[in-house]
């Protein structure tokens, strides 16, 4: 057993702060005020346009004050506001973010004084000159990031100009390990500390509730923090909080680890890579997705969380994030090259992405596929069942106990034991159990039934198509909503068989997911020659 994960954070990360100096910008007084806005990984100031120090300063819409109380500090952008029952003249509001870092009471003192420019702002102009950037300048620009030095103009300034002149592979190793630099980086005592991470982009994949208890139950540490859903029906933390809750302390998850060998929960407290979580508040809502950043995001949380070995599953199909196979091994290769460079050992599985993993859609139907499989029940999703074996089996192979070859029998014979349900049991105990009954699973009661048009064979399903209407049925903000499928590639369908079920709880949700569905299904029916052919690993 390991003993409890020590960790270490750079000054960027550190919130407090020692006393300004005596050559400091001078420090207005204001009394705090908790403004209920969630402001997405942006601190947010309110200042009244009446407010005194608003005018005395020269603050400006947009611009970024520095906050001290307490000897804490943060940095935050500037609304300006002319409600008083938003905030007063004699008031700093902040935004929900930025008042839970400062940590003080409502009413508390605080000063405020414009802030210094971010250091890095030079590196960051060269890089939008489309400029190779040396390790230093990452370094510069990631810190400032993660001390909430940058604005959201300059966030996304900083991610299309990664993206336009895409980073070159040891570019790449500087973002990550500057970004590992950026927060806590957990330390396990271990030789051996297993990952597993799927690049995204294709619903109901949920194999790593599968993997977690599989591995586990063979002795392998695998510590698992995972994120919620950003622009997908469910991510796992998001489909293990229908089964326990997922935002622990990380003391309280070191003592499950330590007990259990594994966890499953939200990784969003653990303040790690805190540099990637502020770049993803602005990649998503563009889309932007690009190689380097996305190899600098996977592998700097799983460094800082302490792995030592990773299986990483990038599916490739028609409607997944990667298409075709020569796409699939140049990101294989700039993930081993890094992954090289930080001392981790990578395994790089290419799966079939072709379609939806599982039955369901959301984090309630997916929690119900994940205990099905668990509890060896027949109507377990086989797909699931298969992947989430040959991935487990990949990462027991890590153990140099085990043959080469041998890693999937094993997995399986844990499965069909049931000693992965025990240990999934006992990870759910301790991390405090809603009582999740598979069997009968809270879905949404408003429901759509989605019908094929015409007789013929599944030849397609559009990943991103099934995913949005799952979101537009309200998943994942709520649980029991989503999209049951009913039939999957090369099956045949008669005209009015149903081809998956929406479930929504709410009237408008459920009108949203039927327009959607009115335009495309999502599905693409044809002859058994027309469904796409799989490239796999296994």
């Amino acid at each position: 057993m390991h003993s409890e994960p020590s960790s270490s954070s750079s000054p960027a990360s550190d919130p407090a702060e020692p006393s300004a100096s005596a050559d400091a910008p001078p420090r207005s007084q204001l009394a705090l005020r908790r403004v209920a806005i969630d402001t997405w990984r942006e601190n947010v100031a309110y200042l009244h346009r009446d407010c005194a120090v608003y005018r005395a300063e020269g603050f400006q819409a947009l611009s970024k004050i520095e906050v001290r109380a307490n000897g804490r500090r943060i940095l935050a952008t500037v609304n300006v506001v002319d409600d008083p029952a938003i905030v007063g003249c004699h008031e700093l509001g902040l935004s929900e973010d930025a008042f839970a870092q400062l940590g003080v009471d409502n009413g508390h003192t605080v000063s405020v004084a414009q802030a210094e420019p971010p250091e890095s702002m030079g590196a960051l102009f060269r890089k939008i000159a489309s400029e190779r950037l040396t390790r230093e300048d990452f370094g510069a620009i990631v810190r400032d990031i993660a001390d909430h030095r940058y604005s959201k103009i300059e966030l996304t300034a900083f991610v299309v100009a990664c993206h336009r002149s895409e980073l070159d592979r040891e570019e790449v190793f500087f973002l990550t390990d500057a970004m590992v630099a950026s927060g806590r980086r957990l330390d396990w005592h271990e030789p051996l500390v297993v990952d597993k991470h799927c690049i995204g982009g294709i619903p109901g994949n949920r194999t790593t509730m599968l993997v977690v208890p599989i591995v586990a139950a063979h002795g392998m540490l695998c510590p698992k923090t995972s994120s919620r859903a950003i622009t997908s029906p469910a991510g796992t933390a998001d489909t293990m909080e229908v089964l326990a809750k997922v935002e622990l302390p990380l003391e309280q998850l070191a003592d499950i680890v330590r007990d259990y060998r594994g966890c499953l929960a939200w990784g969003g407290t653990a303040n790690l890579s805190p540099a990637d979580d502020v770049l993803i508040s602005v990649e998503r809502p563009l889309s932007i997705d690009s190689a380097g950043q996305m190899v600098a995001s996977i592998l700097s949380k799983k460094v800082a969380a302490g792995a030592t070995h990773l299986v990483l599953d990038i599916p490739i199909g028609p409607t997944a994030k990667v298409r075709f196979m020569p796409d699939a091994q140049r990101l294989r290769r700039l993930f081993e090259y890094v992954a090289r460079r930080m001392g981790l050992s990578l395994d790089v599985v290419i799966t079939d992405g072709r379609q939806p993993v599982g039955n369901g859609v959301g984090p309630v139907l997916e929690a119900r596929d994940v205990m099905r499989v668990l509890q060896n029940d027949p109507r377990a999703p086989d797909d699931l069942r298969q992947k989430a074996l040959r991935l487990a089996g990949r990462l027991i192979e890590c153990d140099p106990d085990v043959r080469g070859g041998d890693g999937y029998a094993i997995a399986r014979d844990i499965l069909d034991s049931g000693r992965a349900l025990a240990r999934m049991n006992a990870i759910i105990a301790a991390q405090g159990s809603t009582g999740f009954d598979h069997n009968h699973p809270a879905l949404g009661v408003l429901t759509l039934d989605v019908v094929a048009p015409a007789s013929g064979v599944v030849a397609g399903i559009d990943n991103y198509q099934i995913a949005r209407v799952a979101r537009l049925a309200g998943a994942p903000k709520v649980p029991g909503a989503g999209v049951d499928l009913m039939h999957k590639l090369g099956d045949t369908v008669a005209a009015g068989d149903v081809l998956y079920r929406v479930h929504a709880s709410y009237p408008a949700d459920l009108e949203f997911a039927r327009h959607a569905c009115e335009r495309d299904t999502g599905y693409r029916l044809g002859t058994a020659d027309e469904v796409p052919k799989v490239f796999v690993e296994f």
